[in-house]
């Protein structure tokens, strides 16, 4: 894809939401690390729903620490892989206390030393509450940038990649949410809404679905 037709898509994307921002519910650096970290292979709906009964009761790491694996199970048992989710959440939330004064870290590799924390995590974490520049490709953000042609890839790191050297610099904080929301409720997996799609006319996807 041309340069002037990626600035346009993101130009359209920005116009109708300019303050893009995650579908998780959080309120603070630590909540949204154990949101990220749960919705692993599981919906943001399915998490908010789990997260909105268990922070009231648990929302630092010290709290989640006294709830111990089991109590937070219970909690988060609606939500797909609880068990290794529940087991997770509690060793990060023990090296938080231990070795970084019970705050969410802000670097790619102390998050990603922490468990359940893979490359995506990391990067939404360091982009939603540090923003800095990241890119998590997700299903979504790899549909979508290989099917518009925006950042072709073969797998999740060459799209991030690509990413990051063909989005306009004035986007990039904003591209990763952007992009997302486009795969979750326009660009979709089985029958994309291109009808009703407003970037359309720049997408290079050659089977478009017009009704």
């Amino acid at each position: 894809m041309k340069a002037a037709a990626s600035r346009e898509i993101f130009e359209r994307l920005k116009a109708a939401n300019p303050a893009p921002r995650t579908e998780l519910r959080y309120d603070s650096h630590f909540e949204l690390l154990v949101s990220v970290i749960l919705s692993a292979q599981a919906t943001d709906v399915s998490v908010n729903a789990a997260t909105a009964k268990l922070y009231p009761v648990a929302n630092t790491p010290e709290a989640m620490l006294a709830l111990g694996e089991e109590g937070l199970r219970h909690y988060i048992r609606t939500i797909g892989l609880f068990n290794t989710k529940a087991k997770n959440v509690i060793a990060t939330c023990r090296i938080l206390v231990e070795k970084h004064g019970s705050r969410v870290p802000s670097t790619r590799e102390a998050l990603q030393a922490l468990p359940g924390v893979g490359r995506k995590t990391a990067n939404v974490v360091l982009n939603t509450a540090f923003r800095q520049v990241a890119m998590a490709v997700d299903t979504h953000i790899f549909r979508v940038s290989n099917r518009t042609g925006i950042a072709p890839g073969r797998n999740v790191l060459e799209v991030e990649e690509a990413l990051l050297r063909r989005v306009p610099e004035e986007f990039l904080l904003d591209a990763h949410h952007w992009l997302i929301l486009h795969g979750r409720y326009t660009c979709l997996a089985r029958k994309p809404r291109c009808g009703d799609c407003a970037i359309t006319d720049l997408c290079e996807y050659p089977d478009k679905i017009q009704d």
